[in-house]
């Protein structure tokens, strides 16, 4: 693998207080690659030190700036030094490194540009749990990326020197959102993407540095932020127009119960009232979101 076709390979480990597994990740994965790359997200322990002792190139940051932060350092760096493929997988040892023939071999010979790590199987250890909120975040994913994805958070992953070039001008995010955010701006830039599967090891692990369920909610309300970024008609303006609709029903119902009853319902106006202007500024925001990037597109050429 390390010498295929001469091409350059890289891989990229994101770590954040890993002491107790980076060492023997290193020394596993270096077998693989031309390069092992730690990109240290400002560890307390002695994670970038074990690194380099067990012979990856270490690039600390001097304070924690979350996993998208990471991902595009190390980017950079492949870009900076002309690498081919960049492979990512985690520090935690989550992810098996003998897998990673299986992972960027894939993308070698499939002619695509970036294949995702598929955890999947009996030697897959997920707990049922994970696997819940992992389907949300991928119908989530999903929706913006214009496909269905089947593993949208595994961060076992390939890219060739296309995509990186392409993803490192488009991320944004910085955090844990990073797995979605290059599914969504791959489709947006049209990169071709594959699936291998891939074992997961789970057991006796510290695999999440946060809180789960608020990891999951910040993930997918950072996937729902580009989804209405990219269609704000169909999160602002939809919402909005039901909004509308809801108000001039509602003010409908008031003049017929006033015409019956002589009764006009103060409270059920000012409600209907809100509704009607909220809904139609909406619907303008909507339209002038919509509008804009297109106006600022053509301003630019």
């Amino acid at each position: 693998m390390r010498d295929r076709g001469k091409k350059r390979t890289l891989a990229l480990i994101p770590c954040y207080n890993e002491e107790s597994t980076i060492g023997s990740i290193v020394l596993k994965t270096k077998r693989y690659v031309n390069t092992v790359l730690v990109v240290d997200d400002g560890s307390k322990d002695d994670t970038p030190n074990i690194a380099k002792q067990a012979g990856a190139i270490v690039i600390s940051h001097k304070k924690n700036q979350g996993k998208g932060s990471v991902i595009k350092t190390g980017f950079r760096y492949a870009l900076a030094n002309n690498y081919d493929y960049v492979v990512t997988l985690d520090g935690d040892g989550q992810h098996n490194p003998d897998e990673v023939p299986t992972v960027l071999g894939d993308l070698m010979n499939n002619g695509h540009d970036i294949t995702i790590g598929l955890r999947y199987g009996v030697f897959t250890e997920m707990p049922k749990w994970r696997k819940v909120g992992k389907r949300v975040l991928d119908y989530a994913t999903s929706f913006g990326n214009g496909g269905y994805v089947t593993d949208s958070q595994c961060g076992f992953r390939a890219f060739n020197k296309k995509a990186v070039e392409n993803l490192t001008r488009k991320l944004n995010g910085d955090k844990f959102s990073t797995e979605s955010e290059q599914l969504i701006k791959a489709h947006e830039l049209g990169l071709k993407i594959s699936q291998k599967n891939i074992t997961c090891k789970y057991k006796n692990l510290n695999t999440s540095k946060k809180d789960p369920l608020l990891h999951g909610f910040s993930v997918l309300s950072y996937i729902i932020w580009l989804i209405a970024e990219r269609r704000p008609l169909l999160f602002i303006g939809i919402p909005s127009f039901i909004m509308v609709l809801f108000g001039f029903v509602f003010g409908v119902h008031i003049l017929q119960y006033y015409n019956q009853t002589h009764i006009f319902l103060v409270p059920n106006a000012i409600l209907a009232s809100i509704f009607l202007i909220i809904g139609t500024l909406g619907l303008f925001m909507g339209l002038i979101l919509n509008v804009l990037p297109n106006l600022i597109k053509k301003s630019k050429e």
